[in-house]
C-alpha cells in the first residue's frame, strides 16, 4: 500500500468512516457518505465523486473480501488530500455484550466542544483511542467525556443516551460531540429530547445506552459508581433498529 505522508498522516487532517457489514450488506451506507462529504468539504479534501469514493467501488472492494467478514465486519474508509484507503475487520461486538452490557465510567480527558474538530470524523483521533485503552485495562467497556464546562458528551466511540420516566435525552450537539449515524437513527425514530447533562445528575436517570455504526444500541449497566437498574428503553430502540437496519 503506497500512503503518501501528508497533512492527513501528519497532523489528522482527513477524515473516516466505519460501515457496519451485515450478511454482505452496507448498514446506512448513504448516511455514512453524506456525513463524510461534509467532512471532506470541511477540510478541503475534494468532493467523494472526484476521490473515487463511490458507492460502486465500495461495493467492488466489498466483493472481493472473504466471507467470513461480510457476514458481521466493518468497511472503514480514509480519505486525507492524498490518499484513499479501503480496509475491512470483523465487527467485535457480539450478543453476549448486549446481554451483559456495557461498563463506563468517565473520563479525566475534556473534549473541547469550541473546536471543529469535534464535530466531525477525522483521524486525529488519539484521546479516543487512548482512552479506550484505558477503559479496557481497567476492565470497562467505555469511557465518557465531559466538555470544558463539565457537561457530558460522548463517549470514546460513541453517543450517549439516558432514559428518565420512559423519556429519553441525549447532549446537545453544541456539548462538543461526533453527530453519529446511530444518534441520527435515534434521534428520528424515537422521542428524544437533546439537552445538557452533568455527571451529578446519572443518579436520577433509570437507564442508560450507547450508540455507533457497529454496536448498535448497546445498554449500559454501569457508570463509575452510579447503576442503572432497567434497560427497558434500550431493548425497544435496539428492537427496533435491528427489525429495521436491513431496509435501511
Amino acid at each position: 500500500m503506497d500512503i503518501k505522508l501528508d497533512e492527513g498522516f501528519q497532523f489528522g487532517l482527513g477524515v473516516f468512516e466505519t460501515i457496519a457489514v451485515e450478511d454482505g450488506r452496507l448498514l446506512l451506507l448513504d448516511r455514512h457518505l453524506q456525513r463524510m462529504e461534509k467532512a471532506a468539504q470541511f477540510f478541503d479534501l475534494g468532493t467523494l465523486l472526484e476521490r473515487g469514493v463511490t458507492k460502486k467501488r465500495i461495493n467492488e472492494f466489498l466483493a472481493e473480501q472473504k466471507t467470513e467478514d461480510i457476514r458481521h465486519g466493518a468497511i472503514k474508509i480514509i480519505l486525507s488530500k492524498e490518499n484513499l484507503i479501503f480496509q475491512m475487520r470483523g465487527n467485535p461486538y457480539t450478543e453476549e455484550a448486549y446481554l451483559r452490557g456495557f461498563g463506563a465510567d468517565i473520563s479525566k480527558v475534556r473534549r473541547n466542544e469550541t473546536s471543529p474538530m469535534v464535530y466531525h470524523k477525522t483521524l486525529n483521533y488519539g484521546d479516543c483511542i487512548l482512552e479506550k485503552r484505558a477503559a479496557t485495562a481497567a476492565g470497562i467497556q467505555e469511557r465518557i467525556f465531559m466538555n470544558t464546562k463539565g457537561q457530558l458528551c460522548e463517549g470514546t466511540v460513541s453517543n450517549i443516551f439516558f432514559v428518565r420516566k420512559n423519556k429519553i435525552y441525549t447532549p446537545q450537539l453544541l456539548c462538543g460531540l461526533l453527530p453519529g449515524i446511530l444518534r441520527e437513527y435515534v434521534l428520528e425514530t424515537s422521542d428524544v429530547e437533546e439537552t445538557v447533562i452533568y455527571p451529578e445528575e446519572l443518579m436520577y436517570y433509570d437507564e442508560c445506552f450507547v450508540t455507533n455504526s457497529l454496536m448498535g444500541i448497546m445498554p449500559v449497566r454501569q457508570i463509575g459508581s452510579i447503576c442503572f437498574p432497567r434497560r427497558t428503553m434500550a431493548d425497544e430502540v435496539r428492537s427496533l433498529y435491528e427489525s429495521q437496519k436491513m431496509s435501511l
